[in-house]
């Protein structure tokens, strides 16, 4: 059973000087499972072109000072959005940090005028998973991506 954090989480917007912490908690989730694909050093170098400009959001946990984690979505058509570069920190997995961030994030798509979220990921991550169903989302086919790591395509109908 997931122990809930004791102090409070705060969902707040990117701002560029959060770029480095939406690098790092991805750059530590990806080293630890995976490798760091091309694909990742670009978005996550420069997320404000590759992510904001095209229309996306992205947003960040934070506990006093502290960035915990990140969630991205991207914007792939008027009406669907990617849920992708999400990371929380090792010192605060299961404590409800990502479960806060996905309904953060379901909300936004909602106001953004979604009618989808998808995401891509790989079957490793089981609690990953277990989050995103818990969430709504349901295995779909699976037809590749550009991400190697990838093995597993969900969507949520919104």
């Amino acid at each position: 059973m997931e122990k809930q954090i004791n102090t409070p989480v705060e969902i707040i917007d990117f701002l560029p000087e959060y770029q480095p912490a939406m690098k790092a908690l991805n750059i530590e989730w990806l080293e630890k499972y995976f490798e760091v694909e091309p694909i990742d050093e670009k978005v996550l170098s420069n997320p404000q072109q590759y992510i904001i400009d095209q229309g996306g959001k992205i947003f960040f946990a934070k506990i006093q000072e502290d960035i915990v984690g990140t969630v991205s979505l991207i914007k792939k058509s008027e009406h669907s959005y990617e849920l992708s570069k999400m990371a929380v920190t090792d010192k605060v997995q299961s404590k409800g940090v990502g479960k806060i961030l996905m309904k953060h994030c379901i909300e936004e798509a909602k106001k953004l005028g979604a009618k989808e979220v998808f995401l891509l990921s790989n079957t490793r991550l089981s609690k990953a998973i277990n989050l995103y169903k818990k969430s709504g989302f349901v295995e779909e086919h699976f037809d590749g991506s550009d991400y190697k790591r990838a093995d597993i395509y969900m969507k949520l109908k919104l």
